[in-house]
Formats: structure tokens, C-alpha cells, sequence
């Protein structure tokens, strides 16, 4: 983090949103060194400035909290923007097209790599090795799903793998494999991905290649107004990335880190690794970097039929929790136990009700103590559910970028209508009285805050506004989706005495806009630009 002076800065001239819902609305702000010291009218703040401030025009511009990205992962949005980008190639041809393309712009890469493909741009939503092969044989090829819940490889890639027809699908996952032959068809799912292709992935990536990540997910980040970002899914690598950034103060951005808890056959692993994130906890706790919770993933993803519901898809099939309440139960009440905060990943309803249920035994196992416990996406919860959330103290942690109407279709085909109806019901957790905390889930989606808070207000998308706003009832107010991404996502991950507002005694990390989205159309969201990005009362990225 960039260094601060003790001297006052003044930023006067502009609008000020505070987050504040008492107080919306001011004009200026002191800083001194790293803190806040005043916001209020420009006629009180000289009698907190003094002879050595130096005052800074905002010009009419806007002033918001520093975004906090509640749901994120820092590292892999870096390596992302590194790879062939797939998610809006429409079809097989474009998927070639690009995939082609980078193989060629990196002749000297061991292993082609591409994520953010759709299984509705797929022939019957099924991704072979053959489709690879014909294009890439004689180099491994890795896609990872827009999803990040499967990896899409060839025939190459399986061989290094080591995946064969005799290969045991993971515990809460699936090699696919060709009815007719048994042969893996290229297409892996769940910790068939996360447990045999991420770890492989991981021991073939240089740190000089991690660091160049975290470089580019740093920038991309600063760039679009985002401050902090809650990472969902740290491991070894990636959190050596951040401690190297740290230490060489190259780290502009805060992180607070959930590891993430590998579903194994053994329990004794789980505890393991709950115990790796304790002590972690207790060495990373810097106002830069912090280890905070664990992250335990519950089920899938709809649009790969694999999140697990109550009720079959429309297709008639279904699917099981990676996570049984059997084995999650026990290992969220060890973490909770530790002092740790858990997240549990459930987008489908009977995911939901299983992490529920666990949050609960670790409340009835563990007595009573503070806890700031999350569910992630909570993509179509059962109305009966729904009120747990408040009455269990749990935060709802969701990404309204994931309800982009350009990437919907298949999500609410696989769903069906009755039940798309009630997705992504941000309104319905609010009303019950549980925190509601925005974020992204990069690089599954866009990073940028402001594209999500447009969905978020608008329920439209923002790449095609052809596209009609699904469930317009459940849109949120624009000053209070900014609150869902700022104040309430600082709260969700225990900042809320330094972060998420611009309130007197809370560091100085803030955003200036080139215009005011709440006095005009929407749609200014969509064009609006971050001028300037203030962590710590320092600037660390300028337009």
C-alpha cells in the first residue's frame, strides 16, 4: 500500500455520498494521513483542515465509499484476462475462432487455456474432446466453464491428466464419460475440475506467472473503483502471491480471504484444513491482507444442472450436494468453533437448506458467540428458507451480475418457469431482515461494480438493452444497492469500523466519478468513469 503524509487533504467542490442513510448527501471531505476527519459542509471543514492542507477540486464530480467486492477471486480474475476470453462467443465456430487464435498468439505456451464458455453456445450444451481435437491435438487445452464449476478439455489434456475410462469420478463429482463406451468425453464437473484439474494447473504455473496475475486482477480492480475484495477461494499459491505483494507494498487493493475447504472421502482432511485456515487467521491480519473464514462449496451451478434443488430440473434430472449434511455439519461446527467466519457456496434450494441446517447445528453444538456467517448466491432459495437467513444471523451474499437477462436463458430453461420467476429475489432477503452483501464472483462475471449495481437497479443488462428486465419487482433502489455493495459487504466481512462508508475515524478509501448516477437515467451507470481511486488516503489510481 502507497504511503500517506500526516498533512490534510481537503476535497471540496463535488457530491459526497456518504452511505450513511441518515445522511446521504454532503459536500466536503478531510482527510488526515490514512483517516477520515470530517465530511459535512464545505462551511465547516477549514476548522478541520488547517495551514498545511491541501485542497483538491472535485469539479463537480461524485464521491462514493470505496466498493467492497464481496464475493471474489483475485488471483483467477488476474490469470483470467490472461486467457482466451469465451463468454459472449455465441457458438462452436467463435469458441474456435478464439480458442485458434490464442494458440497462435502463444506458440510457446505448453497448454492452451480459455475460460468463460456457456453451455448454451455448445451443440446440445454437451462439450467434447473431439470438438477440441479438431482444432488443438497436439497441445492440452483447458477451458474452464463461465461457471467455473467444469473444465472443458481434449484428448491431450485427459492423457497428461492421467484421466482414463478406469478413473474413479472425486466425491462430489463427474468425469463425464460416453454412454456407449465408457471413454471420458473431455467434459469435467465439479471436483472432477477443482480436484484434479486446478491442482494440476496450479503446480505447471510459475510464481513469476502468479505474480503477473495478481499485477493485472490489481489494476483491473483499482481501475473500476473496487478498494476491497472478499476473495472466496484462497489457497497455498494464491495467498504466497498476496504475502510477496504485501511484503514488496505492490498490494494497492485490500483482500480478506476465506480458504477454501476441499470436499475429501476422509473427514480428518476437513478438520485439517480447517485448522490450516485458523492458523492462518492468526498470522494474516494486516488492514491490507486478512484471512478471515473458510469457504465450503455445497453444490454446483444451474445452467450445469449439477446445483442441487428440491425438485428435479425441467429436464428431469438432478442432482446431489457435493456436500451431504452428514459431512458438512460436523466441519462448519469445528469451523465456527475455531472463530472462523463461514461462507457455504448454495444456489439451489435444497443446497440452501442443507447450509442452513449446518449453520444452525453449529449454533446449537457451539452456544452462543459472535458469528458473521454468509451463504454465496442463494440463486433460487424455497420461500419457507427464506426467513432463516435473518433469524439465524446470516448474510446474504449475492452477485446481481449473475442475473444479467444476456446470460439467463439457460439458466431459466434448465429451471423452469415457475421457479425463474423467484430467482435471484434480492428484495425477499432484505424484507425478512437479513444483511444483504453485493459482489461479482469474478472473473465468473464482469468485475466492474458499476455494470453490477445497473442490473442490480434495473434488472436489464448491460451489454444488450434490447434485452427485456426479467422480474422488474425485484430490482433494488439504486442508493441502497450502492449500501449492498459498500457498507453492507465491509459489515459481511467484520471492516465495518474501517470500511464501507465515508463517515469521520474510518480509513480514507473512496472513489470520484466523472458524473452523478442518482440524479440521472440508469443507464449513466453504464458510462460513467472512476477519475480517481483513494485507499488509505492515498491515490492509487488515477484516470
Amino acid at each position: 500500500m502507497s504511503t500517506t503524509t500526516d498533512h490534510a487533504v481537503w476535497y471540496s467542490g463535488g457530491h459526497v455520498f456518504t452511505g450513511d442513510p441518515q445522511q446521504s448527501w454532503t459536500e466536503s471531505l478531510v482527510l488526515r494521513g490514512s483517516h477520515i476527519v470530517y465530511v459535512g459542509p464545505d462551511a465547516s471543514a477549514a476548522d478541520y483542515a488547517g495551514a498545511d492542507t491541501t485542497r483538491i477540486d472535485l469539479q463537480g464530480s461524485t464521491v462514493l465509499p470505496g466498493f467492497v467486492d464481496g464475493h471474489a477471486h483475485v488471483l483467477m480474475t488476474g490469470q483470467a484476462s490472461l486467457h482466451a476470453h469465451l463468454t459472449d462467443a455465441g457458438d462452436l465456430a467463435e469458441i474456435h475462432r478464439r480458442v485458434t487464435t490464442w494458440a497462435s498468439n502463444n506458440p510457446d505456451a505448453p497448454r492452451v487455456l480459455g475460460r468463460g464458455w456457456l453451455f448454451s453456445s455448445i451443440p446440445e450444451g454437451r462439450p467434447t474432446k473431439e470438438m477440441l481435437d479438431a482444432i488443438v491435438p497436439d497441445r492440452p487445452v483447458y477451458l474452464d466453464a463461465n461457471d467455473y464449476h467444469s473444465v472443458w478439455v481434449n484428448t491431450a489434456a485427459l492423457a497428461e491428466l492421467g484421466i482414463t475410462r478406469d478413473t474413479p469420478d472425486p466425491v462430489g463429482g463427474r468425469i463425464v464419460r460416453d454412454p456407449a463406451t465408457g471413454e471420458p468425453t473431455g467434459h469435467l464437473e465439479e471436483t472432477a475440475a477443482q480436484n484434479l484439474v486446478w491442482p494440476f494447473i496450479a503446480d505447471a504455473t510459475t510464481d513469476e506467472d502468479r505474480d503477473a496475475a495478481l499485477v493485472a486482477a490489481n489494476t483491473s480492480y483499482l481501475s473500476s473503483g473496487v478498494t476491497c475484495a472478499v476473495d472466496m477461494a484462497l489457497d497455498e499459491p494464491s495467498l504466497a502471491a498476496m504475502v510477496r505483494a504485501e511484503r514488496a507494498n505492490t498490494l494497492n487493493m485490500r483482500i480478506v480471504g476465506h480458504w477454501l475447504i476441499r470436499r475429501a472421502a476422509d473427514p480428518a482432511q476437513h478438520l485439517a484444513q480447517i485448522k490450516r485456515a485458523a492458523e492462518l487467521a492468526a498470522t494474516h491480519h494486516s488492514d491490507t491482507l486478512r484471512i478471515t473464514g473458510v469457504k465450503f462449496v455445497v453444490d454446483g451451478v444451474i445452467d450445469g444442472c449439477t446445483a442441487s434443488m428440491l425438485e428435479p430440473y425441467a429436464d428431469g434430472t438432478s442432482a446431489e450436494p457435493i456436500w451431504d449434511l452428514d459431512h458438512l455439519a460436523p466441519a462448519v461446527a469445528a469451523a465456527d468453533a475455531a472463530g472462523l467466519q463461514v461462507a457455504l457456496h448454495a444456489i439451489g434450494d435444497k443446497a440452501t437448506r442443507i447450509a442452513l441446517d449446518a449453520l444452525e447445528h453449529a449454533h446449537q453444538a457451539n452456544g452462543p458467540r459472535p458469528r458473521r456467517h454468509r451463504i454465496e448466491h442463494l440463486e433460487y432459495v424455497d420461500p419457507a428458507d427464506v426467513p432463516r437467513l435473518a433469524q439465524l444471523g446470516i448474510t446474504a451474499s449475492m452477485q446481481p451480475v449473475h442475473a444479467d437477462p444476456a446470460i439467463r436463458a439457460n439458466w431459466a430453461a434448465m429451471l423452469g418457469d415457475a421457479r425463474a420467476e423467484r430467482g435471484f429475489a434480492w428484495p425477499e432477503f432484505t424484507g425478512t431482515g437479513a444483511r444483504l452483501a453485493f459482489g461479482t464472483d469474478a472473473p465468473t462475471a464482469p468485475h466492474p461494480p458499476l455494470p453490477n449495481l445497473y442490473i442490480a437497479n434495473t434488472r436489464r443488462s448491460p451489454s444488450d438493452p434490447s434485452l427485456l428486465a426479467p422480474q422488474p419487482h425485484l430490482a433494488v433502489p439504486l442508493p441502497d444497492a450502492v449500501r449492498h455493495a459498500t457498507t453492507d459487504s465491509a459489515w459481511a466481512c467484520g471492516s465495518e469500523t474501517a470500511l464501507g462508508k465515508l463517515e469521520s475515524g474510518l480509513l480514507a478509501d473512496f472513489i470520484v466519478l466523472d458524473r452523478n448516477p442518482f440524479n440521472t437515467d440508469p443507464g449513466s451507470l453504464l458510462q460513467a468513469r472512476v477519475l480517481r481511486t483513494v485507499i488509505g488516503g492515498s491515490t492509487v489510481w488515477r484516470a
